[in-house]
């Protein structure tokens, strides 16, 4: 992982965006991560916009809760119900 400070961050974008491709560029203002460029080699725009909906990830949480605390289907039962070898 490289840090670069925002205000000593001078070379174009692309030069940060190729060196993503080593480990994530962490930039800081007063010592604090405010922004990352990170290599997103194996994910879809969709993924990468997903992966940041506030939303979409307090649905995936809510979802995640209710399993824990009431069970659910295991995969076996769905392919079952959906008629699936």
């Amino acid at each position: 992982m490289t840090t670069v400070d925002l205000k000593q961050a001078k070379a174009p974008l692309a030069k940060y965006a190729r060196d993503a491709k080593r480990g994530p560029i962490v930039v800081t203002t007063n010592g604090k991560p405010v922004a990352a460029v990170v290599s997103v080699k194996n994910a879809d725009l969709e993924t990468i916009a997903l992966s940041t909906d506030s939303k979409f990830l307090a649905v995936i949480d809510r979802s995640r809760t209710r399993q824990a605390r009431q069970g659910g289907i295991s995969p076996a039962e769905m392919r079952r119900r959906l008629g699936l070898s």
